[in-house]
């Protein structure tokens, strides 16, 4: 590596944090070579929090009725082809109950934005999987919504709570949506997701439309200031139903380079490898977890569903069953040094 670049990996290792300049000079000066280096080194950190831990979220998704018009999503509202659905909380529990005897002890629950998934129906649902689920950890990723909406929800008993901020540039985050959606709003969101007491995630797409090295580094600083206990990021992936459908898409490595950096960041992220990456390549969830990533998040959704919530082509479905999916990770994962646990994988403090 060039000196100066060095000095730059060294400083993020050892102080977690650089100028939104200095993340735009390490985003440009990615190679091969840098990225081996960033990765094993995002492995050695996660190792001194977690070991070889690597946690599991059942993913279920409840609904693809969305009100949203955002350019880039295969479930947006002007979508006449998407066939609608809404789980109901029999079928949901269901999933959870099979999910829960494979070893998975956080449900995640994500739809798309919807009055459909009124208040009531969440929060009793909420209840009814910490009921019977003793111990269990619930994440939700339903959008924004009103901060009473928000408070019901935790008071409901929900963990976790996982909103992309998509972009930390303003202006970029006008041209990933339509005017009725706004970046202060989902900003918004966030903080008061934190004031709460969720445990927040946040992400973007990698080489979403219009995205730099500078958006970028934008989206690291802002990353490493409001410090979420998750982040979430994969490569776009064009759907032929949406404005972006010839858009070039993002790639499986530059995605590991950034799950490294901000891994180096942030040493005890909760850091998964996105279904996304397993679009693109075969054996791009296991890059994702060599680049640092610690969290996985089979689909448990309904085989018969798992189609048509299609954020983008060629979305990886399955008819295998819980227990089928979380034996076949495991043994993936043997072959990395890793150990999927039978573990809620709650957010840890960083070990210095």
């Amino acid at each position: 590596m060039a000196d100066n670049v060095t000095s730059l990996v060294e400083s993020l290792a050892a102080g977690r944090s650089l100028s939104a300049d200095e993340y735009e000079r390490l985003v440009a000066a990615r190679t091969p070579a840098l990225a081996a280096e960033l990765a094993g080194r995002a492995r050695e950190a996660c190792e001194r929090v977690y070991g070889d831990a690597v946690f599991a979220r059942a993913l279920i998704e409840v609904s693809n009725v969305c009100r949203n018009d955002c350019y880039y999503c295969g479930i947006r509202r002007s979508n006449r082809d998407c066939a609608r659905y809404r789980m109901s909380a029999e079928q949901v529990m269901a999933c959870a109950q099979e999910a829960w005897r494979a070893g998975f002890r956080t449900f995640v629950l994500q739809g798309g934005e919807s009055p459909v998934l009124t208040d009531a129906w969440l929060c009793s649902l909420v209840r009814d999987l910490k009921a019977a689920f003793p111990g269990c950890a619930v994440t939700l990723s339903v959008g924004e919504r009103s901060r009473d909406s928000y408070r019901r929800l935790r008071e409901a008993g929900a963990d976790r709570y996982l909103l992309r901020h998509e972009t930390a540039t303003p202006a970029h985050y006008r041209q990933l949506h339509p005017a009725p959606m706004s970046f202060d709003a989902r900003m918004a969101c966030l903080r008061n997701l934190r004031a709460l007491g969720y445990a927040v995630g946040v992400g973007f797409m990698v080489g979403s439309p219009f995205q730099t090295p500078a958006r970028i580094a934008a989206d690291l600083k802002f990353m490493e200031q409001f410090k979420p206990e998750m982040c979430g990021i994969g490569p776009f992936v064009p759907h032929h139903g949406t404005p972006f459908a010839n858009e070039e898409g993002g790639t499986v490595e530059l995605t590991c380079y950034l799950l490294s950096l901000i891994r180096l960041m942030r040493p005890a992220v909760l850091l998964p490898a996105t279904t996304a990456l397993e679009a693109l390549a075969p054996d791009g969830r296991e890059k994702g977890i060599l680049a640092g990533a610690n969290v996985v998040m089979p689909n448990v959704s309904p085989p018969e569903l798992q189609g048509d919530y299609a954020l983008y082509d060629g979305k990886p479905c399955s008819s295998a069953g819980a227990a089928r999916k979380w034996a076949d990770l495991a043994a993936k994962l043997v072959s990395l040094g890793r150990r999927l646990v039978v573990d809620r994988g709650d957010p840890r403090a960083s070990s210095s």
